[in-house]
């Protein structure tokens, strides 16, 4: 079963990205990545830019809005996603335990919804 970590990180963490010699973050991170490979549980994943490069839209009686930035005022946002193939959410979980950002801020672990990407790719069920 394929499970998406959607990573939530602070205004620190954003920041460690940046510099000209990468933080003890992104060594954590590479680390991560590698036993995620190692497994054999890696699928895809990306960072996101920090969330003042966002903008949110909403559309309203046909109107298009939108909000620069993020959409909610948080202590942490969206920082990026991950993608593993692992056989339970309890090994779901165990992974996202141990992503670097889970001990400033919070992983949320959502299974994957075959059945409506199948509706929306091709229309069978």
């Amino acid at each position: 079963m394929q499970y998406m970590m959607l990573i939530y990180e602070t205004a620190e963490d954003f920041e460690s990205r940046s510099g000209p010699q990468p933080s003890a973050l992104i060594g954590a991170w590479r680390a991560y990545h590698k036993s995620l490979v190692d497994a054999g549980v890696y699928v895809g994943g990306a960072p996101l830019e920090p969330p003042s490069t966002g903008a949110t839209v909403r559309v309203h009686d046909g109107q298009r809005r939108v909000q620069d930035g993020p959409y909610a005022d948080t202590k942490e946002q969206l920082g990026g996603q991950i993608v593993i193939d692992v056989p339970s959410l309890d090994q779901a979980l165990d992974w996202a335990s141990r992503c670097p950002s889970a001990s400033s801020g919070a992983i949320e672990v959502r299974p994957l919804s075959p059945t409506v990407h199948s509706l929306v790719t091709d229309g069978s069920r």
